[in-house]
């Protein structure tokens, strides 16, 4: 039998230790095709198995944090090193410290926990301040002891220099970043780094384009894009510079990944894993749509055999180079959503 390796974890400002690679579970929100919850619980189990126990979901995520309470219930007492990092993305409104903790109550009885392991906020409107209302009551509620990390999701490093002002700790921020996107180099990384404050990173391998498959082929259709990834992140694309150049990119990137003995996407990973300020990758997972596995591939990329040398990282920033810059086109991290 051969042996399982051993997934490294990065230990956040409060404790809590989260998987290098986590599981995203924004595919069973329904944008991804048809889920069969009992399905997704057999997926997660068969992926915990193996070493990958850190789970990212949200409330808004449809059934997400049901699913993730019932598969907590599957696993009995075994429930070793078993993490689920939630969101908390509320209307913007008036925050009562009552409607906060009705939201935090409300997603601890889905998840089927007594405390959350991590609360990731989110706000759509800056110009509305009552996030920083929503934030001290998130506090409070912490020092209560029912959120062990208090984080953030798609906040710019403008508003969270204010919330760390405001006397707030925050232990990560969940922003989209990748070869394409590396909006968070710009300012964020050197904000965090002051503020031992980490990034969870998402979009990592643009909802799978940055993949073999996608390699030397004509630009996809719209309709070919048939799930909610691919076209999120084939418009990002189209902003960062078009599919001629994606092709450029992903070309060098083929050729980093054979002379490594590894796939495109592992080195897309570890490109990212690679930054100093990212705690962990979110990969996204087909919980209960689709019956692939990609374990196996995702150990590769954090496997010890290898490493991008000056030379790959390189010829990577020589495409890079030729891009639009993303921080001026969308604006600081999460700038997309507001």
């Amino acid at each position: 039998m051969a042996l399982i390796p051993v997934m490294p974890s990065t230990k956040l400002k409060n404790g809590l230790e989260v998987c290098k690679i986590i599981n995203g579970m924004w595919q069973v929100s329904g944008a991804h095709g048809n889920i069969e919850p009992q399905r997704a619980v057999l997926a997660m189990n068969n992926y915990a198995d193996v070493g990958f126990t850190s789970f990212d979901m949200a409330d808004i995520y449809g059934p997400a944090e049901d699913i993730f309470g019932t598969f907590i219930k599957s696993r009995g007492v075994d429930m070793t090193g078993i993490r689920g990092l939630t969101k908390m993305v509320p209307r913007v409104g008036e925050m009562t410290r009552e409607k906060v903790e009705k939201l935090v109550t409300k997603s601890m009885h889905r998840m089927s926990v007594d405390k959350l392991d991590c609360l990731q906020f989110h706000w759509w409107d800056y110009s509305d301040k009552r996030y920083l209302d929503a934030m001290k009551h998130l506090r409070d509620i912490q020092v209560d002891g029912k959120i062990k990390e208090l984080s953030l999701t798609n906040f710019s490093t403008e508003v969270m220099e204010e919330i760390v002002g405001n006397g707030i700790p925050i232990s990560t921020n969940q922003v989209q970043f990748s070869l394409v996107d590396t909006r968070p180099q710009k300012r964020m990384a050197e904000f965090c780094e002051k503020n031992s404050i980490k990034l969870f990173a998402y979009g990592v391998l643009c909802g799978g384009l940055l993949s073999e498959k996608y390699l030397g082929v004509a630009e996809p259709k719209p309709h070919e894009l048939i799930t909610a990834s691919l076209s999120k992140y084939k418009h990002i694309i189209d902003l960062w510079g078009g599919w001629a150049l994606f092709q450029e990119l992903l070309q060098v990137v083929h050729t980093i990944a054979e002379e490594h003995t590894v796939s495109i996407a592992n080195v897309a990973t570890r490109y990212i894993l690679d930054q100093p300020v990212v705690a962990s990758v979110i990969i996204g997972c087909r919980f209960g749509i689709a019956d692939s596995d990609h374990t196996e591939d995702n150990f590769r990329s954090i496997s010890q055999t290898w490493s991008l040398t000056k030379e790959n990282l390189a010829t990577i920033e020589a495409v890079q180079n030729k891009s639009n810059d993303l921080f001026s086109v969308l604006g600081d991290c999460g700038g997309e959503y507001r």
